[in-house]
């Protein structure tokens, strides 16, 4: 298959991914994007566009240096996909989406503490909340790699969640499962605050999904 071929393929999928987000509610309009590791830098979903009138050829190439090869603009946020990249070796694709829950929490500037033990499934004993920035900034970019140091996945202040994967179907899977999690602890804390797990309660999770579905990512250590 030739490399064309391959980015061609690649951008019928993130497509179809975005417009999975938006039947998963997880997006609307044109908020939320995503995009995948390609050719030497990355395909990534355009600016102000909904997925429903977007077509594969729109999807955006982008190379590391941020200079971009499309008939549209990049999403916006095209640093913080590309700075993910750049730092972290096992993303092979990232999702940003709006989602009702995750971001109603972020807007709490709230991490997600161990309440249920399918918080080991990002990495850690917790999904933390990235410092508020404005949108597109580099420094938005710094604290999201900040919060996801030793995550898959954090929320953003005011904004939404970001979740990472080896490829799209992961890093969708990841975000959906995202967006329960934040629906579940915002239910659990009315009236009052859940029981959460031990320290021992969620290291045992986490070795458990260090060989869950024999394929995850490599579970980065935690700072």
């Amino acid at each position: 298959m030739s490399k064309e071929t391959s980015k061609d393929a690649l951008a019928d999928e993130l497509l179809a991914t975005t417009r999975a987000l938006k039947a998963h509610r997880l997006n609307t309009g044109a908020s939320g994007n995503a995009s995948a590791r390609c050719d030497g830098g990355f395909l990534v979903t355009p600016s102000g566009l909904p997925p429903e009138q977007c077509a594969a050829a729109d999807m955006v190439w982008m190379g590391m240096d941020g200079v971009s090869d499309g008939r549209l603009a990049p999403s916006t946020e095209w640093r913080i996909h590309r700075d993910i990249y750049a730092d972290i070796p096992d993303a092979g694709a990232v999702i940003h989406a709006h989602s009702p829950f995750a971001t109603a929490l972020a807007c709490q500037r709230a991490d997600i503490p161990p309440f249920h033990y399918m918080i080991a499934l990002f990495g850690g004993d917790s999904v933390r909340c990235a410092a508020y920035a404005t949108f597109g900034t580099e420094a938005l970019s710094k604290n999201a790699l900040a919060a996801l140091a030793g995550r898959n996945a954090c929320l953003l202040a005011n904004h939404g969640m970001l979740a990472y994967g080896r490829d799209l179907a992961h890093a969708r899977a990841q975000a959906v499962e995202l967006e329960a999690l934040c629906e579940q602890y915002w239910r659990a804390r009315q009236p009052v605050p859940p029981v959460l797990l031990s320290e021992k309660d969620m290291a045992d999770a986490l070795e458990c999904f260090r060989h869950y579905g024999g394929r995850g990512l490599k579970q980065q250590s935690s700072n």
